[in-house]
């Protein structure tokens, strides 16, 4: 039996895969899918696991988001969410198959039993949060007493999905990636933000010329500045 545990690198799973090398030591294989379009600070953060853990991610692709964009000559977006059957799930089947017999470890919680696996048959599932009845505070809680900082965006850098203050963000602070996802859409003439969600300009260029003339982002109750 292989046990193969799905380790993104986001709050969940990183507890998870750091307290079942405490209470279930045993040879784990951590079972990573890039899509080529992290920030920095998550590359450290996965680097970081690695050291914790002692023990390389195996990180297995299928493709860029950038190749699948080029190959489609779309882009994702909340009706075409072919970003994470493509980069995640069929990367992670695959995985399972050649793998087989496996038990996958998720980092599901106790607190959002609606979720479910998305992998199929392919393997025996365990979720070891919800046997542990960790909900969102024991994970918080526990990687707060470990040390462990996960980084503020985990996902993409130009996620379709992100708000419009992690949009602020990137252009701030990685304005490289902001510029090539600005590029993007100018060449195939959509965008990633879906027009009208709210009363800023979708296009990434548009939304950078407000950036640039100050306009704040309202964020919850606060407010972030140029």
């Amino acid at each position: 039996m292989n046990h193969i545990v799905a380790l993104s690198g986001g709050k969940d799973s990183t507890a998870m895969a750091l307290r079942l090398k405490e209470v279930e030591p045993q040879e784990y294989t951590y079972l990573c899918t890039p899509t080529g379009d992290e920030l920095p600070s998550m590359l450290t953060h996965w680097s970081a696991l690695e050291r914790q853990l002692g023990k390389p991610l195996v990180r297995i692709t299928n493709g860029t988001l950038a190749s699948w964009i080029n190959e489609f000559q779309a882009l994702p977006n909340w009706r075409q969410r072919w970003c994470t059957r493509l980069l995640k799930i069929e990367p992670c089947i695959v995985y399972l198959k050649t793998h087989a017999p496996a038990t996958l470890y998720v980092g599901l919680r106790a607190d959002e039993e609606e979720r479910t696996g998305l992998y199929g048959d392919y393997a025996t599932y365990r979720y070891p949060l919800r046997e542990w009845g960790w909900g969102i505070a024991e994970v918080r809680g526990y990687l707060r007493e470990r040390g462990v900082t996960i980084p503020r965006r985990t996902d993409c850098a130009r996620c379709y999905g992100q708000r419009l203050v992690e949009w602020k963000r990137l252009w701030r602070e990685h304005p490289d990636i902001y510029a090539d996802a600005e590029a993007q859409e100018t060449a195939l003439g959509v965008t990633f933000r879906s027009p009208g969600r709210d009363t800023w300009p979708a296009g990434l260029a548009l939304l950078r010329v407000e950036f640039e003339r100050g306009r704040r982002v309202r964020a919850g109750s606060r407010r972030l500045r140029r």
